[in-house]
């Protein structure tokens, strides 16, 4: 029997619709149980890095979130409006914000810890199966941020070359 051929083209055969489709679905999975914490999903993801390891930089933050300070800021305010951090100038260098946790922050963690189960209940998967996905996919997410910081970067749409 033939192999049927694939086209690259169609939108199933896509990594990153499909990548795409299932964050989505994910964030709707998650949205009702951080509602019931007070939070967005990127509030949560700051509050993970931050019950790691309270009192750090928001250059530090969003380093690890992948967020840039125009996306973190906005976020920051509103934690700090609902109590669960505070955004102090550091007092060694007071170029530098730093983020700490009120009492409440600290307080909401346990409240946060039915989270992850749910999220694998609702999976549908094994902690095994989960763990393996996030490796091949945080080795993809490696291997293209690798590739980007070899590319050299596009020319300014000034200097291209009209064609056409």
């Amino acid at each position: 029997m033939p192999k049927k051929r694939v086209d690259a083209l169609h939108l199933n055969e896509q990594l990153c619709f499909t990548l795409y489709s299932t964050v989505h679905l994910l964030n709707r999975t998650y949205r009702p149980l951080l509602e019931k914490l007070g939070l967005t999903y990127p509030q949560y993801l700051a509050m993970l890095v931050l019950w790691e390891e309270d009192d750090v930089t928001v250059k530090a933050l969003g380093e690890r979130l992948l967020l840039d300070s125009g996306t973190l800021t906005p976020l920051l305010k509103r934690l700090e409006s609902a109590g669960l951090v505070k955004r102090e100038r550091d007092v060694l260098d007071e170029r530098q914000v730093r983020i700490r946790l009120t009492t409440s922050g600290r307080g909401l963690r346990a409240k946060a810890e039915c989270v992850p189960p749910s999220i694998l209940e609702a999976s549908g998967s094994s902690l095994e199966e989960l763990q393996d996905l996030k490796a091949r996919v945080l080795a993809i997410r490696e291997a293209l941020s690798s590739r980007l910081e070899q590319e050299p970067p596009p020319a300014p749409a000034s200097k291209r070359r009209k064609t056409g």
